[in-house]
């Protein structure tokens, strides 16, 4: 009897996982909620669908979020390659048209003759071999059940999103190109402010109101944000110069008609292949939209900016991993049972993808009767998922790829402290193990 693999979610974690399976010859229905059932952050029904920033992060090996898109690469994802297609300018970024990429991969999926791709809520777990990928955003209907399957309470964390904008209607008489430090083409929108301009602004975003919390949001205990992607008036309420040192920070961003570098700089993304839509860089945000708007056109250059989508904030969902996922991303409790993407606590686009590459890898090994890999911790992502199915975690919270959950290089006294190098080092010994693992394996 010819082996099916169910793979709940068509986000990245679960397209990357279908298409792994489907390369492989083996048969995946993958099932996908949207459009029958929307979520309170998606816009569209299709497949991987980027939902906050339209950035995958650094791309080059320097960067450890970089070293795990070459690590894909080395492994086949397939994601991967179609995100540099879609690719969009980001300066040292990875950056992409979330529209055109999610068309791609929606379109790969959908004519893939070993992929059932089926619109239908999962309201329980499958039987049989089955990768969840629901997301951040998996349905109470199966979060349930997922809960009762994990005998534990669900984590959680809040995440926002932030506002679009249309590039026509940024007054370029004020607004200058720059990328920080000239690194790469000059492909951000920066709009600079003095300090009158800055305190205005921080006066209108720490006053402004917000949108109220849903009644099972309210408990503070339970209301924890994922440092990476804090809503600005979050890191407002830390300090008047947070933002100067964090999103707004104008180090290394001179307006070359001025010659000047201002007291702040709020800088904008492209954020689709015609250049017509930006999105403002660490601007997430849960203001009310009236708010967000007076807010907007408080900056130089945004006075009568057109808005064409608002920022929101949403819960996101992920299991205690520590207790329930051994490192090949299977459940202790059942072998034929992965979880994958941002369920497990893996935070960031690169990061959902390659779990999902991961899990997919590992599943079709289990059907084929091979061992399913445990990734050298050498390896930004087998450092990845050790870090997070490590049981020795207590308070578990999300992560993203960084150089802190590597194993340490010793380098000579004089040079410790010397970043760059550490950098190269790591990165060098990360994509040595992997290409030896992958040939003593037989992968790619």
């Amino acid at each position: 009897m010819e082996k099916v693999v169910n793979v709940i979610g068509a986000g990245l974690a679960g397209s990357e996982a279908a298409l792994q399976l489907a390369k492989r010859g083996i048969k995946v229905n993958l099932y996908e909620m949207r459009p029958k059932k929307m979520t309170g952050a998606h816009v569209s029904a299709d497949c991987a669908e980027f939902v906050c920033s339209n950035s995958l992060g650094a791309s080059d090996c320097s960067n450890a979020s970089g070293l795990l898109k070459k690590e894909m690469e080395i492994l086949g994802g397939e994601l991967i390659k179609i995100a540099r297609e879609c690719a969009v300018p980001a300066g040292n970024a990875l950056a992409i048209d979330r529209e055109k990429f999610s068309r791609a991969v929606t379109e790969k999926i959908k004519s893939n003759e070993n992929i059932n791709y089926i619109t239908d809520e999962i309201v329980e777990i499958p039987e049989g071999y089955t990768i969840i990928a629901s997301g951040p955003l998996t349905s109470d209907i199966l979060a349930e059940k997922i809960k009762e399957f994990t005998k534990s309470e669900h984590l959680y964390f809040f995440d926002a999103i932030a506002p679009i904008v249309e590039k026509d209607s940024i007054n370029f008489e004020k607004a200058f190109w720059a990328s920080r430090y000239d690194k790469g083409e000059a492909s951000y929108i920066n709009c600079p402010m003095n300090k009158e301009e800055y305190e205005k602004f921080y006066e209108i975003l720490t006053n402004a109101p917000r949108i109220e919390q849903k009644d099972f949001e309210k408990d503070k205990k339970s209301a924890k944000f994922f440092e990476s992607c804090l809503p600005i008036e979050v890191l407002a309420s830390r300090g008047v110069d947070t933002l100067r040192f964090g999103p707004m920070k104008p180090v290394g961003l001179v307006d070359k008609r001025t010659g000047v570098q201002n007291y702040a700089v709020v800088q904008l993304r492209q954020d689709n292949s015609a250049k017509t839509l930006y999105n403002l860089v660490g601007f997430q945000t849960n203001l009310k939209w009236g708010a967000q708007k007076e807010l907007l056109q408080s900056i130089p250059g945004l006075e009568d900016v057109s808005i064409v989508r608002y920022g929101v904030m949403h819960r996101n969902t992920f299991i205690n991993s520590p207790k329930l996922l051994a490192p090949t991303l299977q459940t202790r409790e059942r072998e034929n049972l992965f979880f994958a993407g941002q369920i497990t606590g893996t935070e960031g686009y690169t990061e959902s993808i390659a779990s999902g590459l991961f899990a997919g890898i590992n599943m079709s090994r289990l059907i084929n009767g091979e061992k399913p890999l445990e990734l050298p911790q050498e390896t930004i992502l087998g450092a990845l998922i050790h870090y997070i199915t490590n049981p020795e975690h207590e308070k578990f919270q999300p992560i993203n790829s960084n150089w802190g959950i590597l194993p340490p290089v010793e380098l000579p006294k004089k040079e410790r402290k010397n970043k760059k190098l550490k950098a190269e080092i790591m990165s060098k010994r990360s994509i040595e193990a992997l290409e030896n693992y992958c040939a003593k394996n037989l992968l790619n």
